[in-house]
């Protein structure tokens, strides 16, 4: 059974510089876990320019706090895109949120929802290093420590 998600079939927003609406193709699949076999919704890919045609999209948007995520999931061997699914056992799942940053999904994770990845399109990757070049490179700086400061010295 394959299958695509949707938010809300009367609105769809227009890719802009910081959101991309796009297909989810998801594909329930029966799994074998220990002995028990039980479906579990697979991640296939995107669309990523679905129409008025395509029952599901949902939107990627980027944020600014989010950069430094963007850049490591960008430099990485294979970046991907993450959909977040809320951890229900209805036949038809139900998508929260599309991210390119791993800190978020793994937030997510720990939250008990269903977190599926796929290899991020090119056309995403480079949609996104576009905006890390407007916006420019989040660098997080640590502050510097006094001398002497922390640990105890001379033990």
């Amino acid at each position: 059974m394959t299958m695509s998600v949707k938010p809300s079939p009367t609105e769809r927003p227009l890719k802009t510089d910081v959101q991309w609406p796009m297909g989810c193709q998801l594909v329930l699949q029966e799994v074998k876990a220990g002995r028990w076999l039980t479906m579990q919704w697979q991640l296939t890919g995107f669309d990523l320019a679905p129409t008025s045609s395509h029952i599901a999209w949902f939107k990627l948007e980027l944020f600014r706090d989010e950069r430094t995520d963007y850049r490591f999931n960008l430099s990485s061997r294979e970046p991907k895109l993450f959909v977040i699914l809320e951890n229900i056992t209805e036949p038809e799942p139900k998508l929260v949120r599309i991210t390119a940053s791993q800190n978020v999904a793994a937030r997510y994770m720990d939250g008990d929802y269903v977190v599926l990845s796929a290899p991020m399109p090119l056309a995403v990757q480079a949609w996104m290093e576009a905006y890390i070049g407007r916006e420019g490179e989040l660098l997080e700086f640590r502050t510097k420590k006094r001398k002497g400061a922390g640990r105890a010295s001379g033990y």
